[in-house]
């Protein structure tokens, strides 16, 4: 690792001197008013980035290059569901945004009130979202399709003045009506929204509540001609609260400041992901969760880049559609998740073969573990640089990646490199000492953490403290619950989540290994692996995988057959103890639209429990077939 001189240059400057550091980073936008101090870091764990500066995220995305560049391409809309594709230039975006900013004006909402935002993949979201950053109103964007009682969970804790919706959404052809969850969410919560703005796409009809909802385009109608002048805000003012996946019991709100978003967004867009004003971004994934944020909406129209937002599934109406997307619109940069290469590795390979992917210089790949198998093929598929990304909706931006805009370095099939500048991460033993290499350890950062991550939980400074920073008495450690591993070129790899560590009778093994060991057979396409409870030896792995070729388990000695050959790689690679009680062989695993897998409702089923909320997954009868297999057997 040292010879790579240039990163580590860089590196070592952003943690030994982060305020000269981060000085020099803010000048990639645009302040109001300067910051008087970079960091203040008085009071650890909480930091404040650019004291005193004032700016503003919608100024900085859409107005300063409205008005050098007003023609040039900011959104791109492609829905595969509705046939649509829409173009806005920059000009175009800062009309649209503010005949929004109007609308919620007019519907009560001042500077500090949350709007909530619970809506498909439309370019009214996107108008949504800039318009709230523009008056400086607070975003909370819900995943659209949770259930009622999750989404009054998130009403209640953000206690909304406006709800912004649709009629419906649309995902693999079929309509997911989006309006009567909301009634029933504001029926559930105890602190509803005064008013809903429904947008009508004409998929669903809507019941109107009278005096509470109103209708988007008759508002619009109504503010053709508005100008809305930018709110100044604090750079530590909050700029947005986005509810981690998967919580429990009361939701947990990441809040995100505006000063240290717009700079660590501006500066990992140029440093990371190599965009420049005039290109154009194609990330896959939706709104609802943090590469959306950072990655569809703010860091490419921060860069002065084109985005594609696209409604639909990489398979629909063909497993090309994605690289159509490319050529077509001649994307220089791609943002996907694991799950979706997998499913496309699946595919006939002549769908990507058949496009001119020319333009695309790089893709990058974030959300899970990248196998191995999975990071070489589409690379050698591709024969682009293919670059994995580490990080959390809580940081907002890459902790773990190349950083091929400062230099260029070897890529390592299925790490995610180097920690980015900015963070100073390392790996943690369970007694608080630093981990050796090729040890397994907690991946934490020391404070303070860089501008761009979470300030702290929404309305609870002290969950802040108790959740992120209570690894260790000594020292004071952020805490991203995964485990790590660092080899001799200073190559980090993810080995999963501390919570997802199976107790086999005294041996601790991590899900993540045995999923790379299952994979390692060659029939296998995707795998998740779940410790499930055994009375004798604490837990079990077990194992659901989806073969290449599914003829080999059409027949019961097929599927026997199989399932002891890949035990025996488990056994070859990680040895017997590590061997899952069970390979079962489904069709699919259960994933969120975004890519995520479910393995927690997973593990539930195998358990005999209840699998929790699954509103948000992609397609539920993968979750059924897991429970008539688990019955069955």
């Amino acid at each position: 690792m040292d010879k790579y001189q240039k990163y580590l240059s860089f590196y070592r400057r952003s943690i030994e001197q982060p305020e000269a550091f981060w000085a020099d980073e803010a000048a990639l936008i645009d302040w109001h008013v300067p910051p008087r101090q970079i960091l203040d870091d008085s009071r650890p764990p909480f930091a404040r980035w650019f004291v005193g500066g004032e700016t503003n995220l919608c100024h900085n995305a859409v107005d300063r290059h409205a008005a050098v560049r007003p023609d040039a391409r900011a959104l791109i809309y492609i829905s595969t569901e509705t046939g649509t594709e829409r173009v806005y230039s920059f000009r175009q975006l800062q009309q649209e945004v503010m005949r929004m900013a109007a609308i919620l004006q007019e519907l009560g909402v001042g500077k500090g009130d949350r709007v909530l935002i619970y809506m498909p993949m439309i370019p009214e979201a996107c108008f949504a979202m800039l318009a709230c950053a523009r008056i400086g109103a607070i975003h909370s964007v819900v995943f659209g399709g949770f259930a009622a009682a999750s989404l009054a969970t998130r009403i209640d804790d953000a206690r909304p003045a406006l709800l912004i919706s649709a009629d419906a959404g649309m995902r693999g052809g079929r309509a997911i009506a989006y309006k009567p969850l909301v009634d029933e969410a504001c029926a559930l919560a105890q602190f509803p929204p005064a008013r809903v703005l429904l947008v009508d796409r004409g998929i669903e009809e809507m019941k109107r509540v009278a005096g509470r909802d109103a209708d988007y385009a008759a508002l619009r109608a109504k503010h053709m001609a508005a100008q809305v002048p930018v709110t100044w805000l604090e750079s530590g003012e909050p700029s947005y609260i986005l509810y981690t996946s998967g919580t429990t019991g009361k939701p947990k709100g990441v809040q995100r400041d505006v000063g240290g978003y717009a700079v660590a967004l501006a500066s990992s867009v140029k440093r990371i992901y190599c965009g420049e004003a005039g290109g154009t971004f194609f990330s896959t994934s939706d709104i609802g969760w943090v590469v959306g944020h950072s990655y569809i909406i703010y860091g490419p129209l921060l860069a002065g880049m084109a985005t594609v937002m696209y409604e639909g599934t990489p398979i629909r109406p063909d497993p090309g559609i994605w690289w159509k997307i490319v050529q077509d619109h001649r994307v220089n940069v791609m943002f996907s998740a694991p799950t979706a290469i997998r499913v496309l590795k699946k595919q006939d390979p002549e769908y990507l073969r058949k496009y001119d992917l020319s333009s695309l210089e790089r893709l990058y790949l974030a959300g899970e573990p990248l196998d191995q198998p999975t990071h070489e093929w589409i690379m050698a598929a591709l024969q682009k640089p293919v670059i994995d990304n580490y990080w959390q909706t809580e940081t907002g931006w890459p902790m773990l990646s190349p950083v091929p805009g400062v230099e260029e370095t070897p890529i390592k099939f299925g790490s995610p490199a180097f920690p980015v500048y900015g963070y100073n991460l390392k790996l943690f033993r369970e007694d608080g000492s630093e981990a050796a290499v090729n040890e397994k350890g907690v991946v934490g950062i020391l404070p303070p953490l860089p501008p761009g991550c979470l300030t702290t939980v929404w309305g609870d400074d002290a969950r802040f403290v108790s959740t992120y920073f209570s690894l260790f008495k000594e020292p004071l450690v952020y805490s991203s619950f995964d485990w790590g591993i660092r080899d001799e070129d200073g190559y980090y790899s993810i080995l999963g989540r501390t919570d997802d560590v199976i107790n086999v009778a005294g041996h601790r093994l991590g899900t993540r290994e045995i999923e790379e060991a299952v994979q390692a057979h060659a029939a296998i396409a995707e795998v998740a692996v779940v410790g499930v409870t055994d009375a004798l030896k604490g837990q079990l792995p077990m194992a659901f995988a989806v073969v290449k070729e599914p003829a080999r388990t059409a027949t019961v000695e097929g599927r026997r057959q199989l399932e002891q050959e890949v035990m025996a790689t488990v056994d070859s690679l990680l040895g017997a103890i590590a061997r899952p009680a069970r390979v079962h062989f489904v069709s699919g695993l259960p994933k969120t639209r975004s890519g995520k897998m479910l393995r927690r409702s997973i593990q539930a089923l195998a358990e005999g429990r209840d699998p929790g909320d699954l509103t948000s997954i992609d397609d539920p009868g993968t979750l059924e077939q897991i429970r008539q297999i688990l019955g069955a057997g």
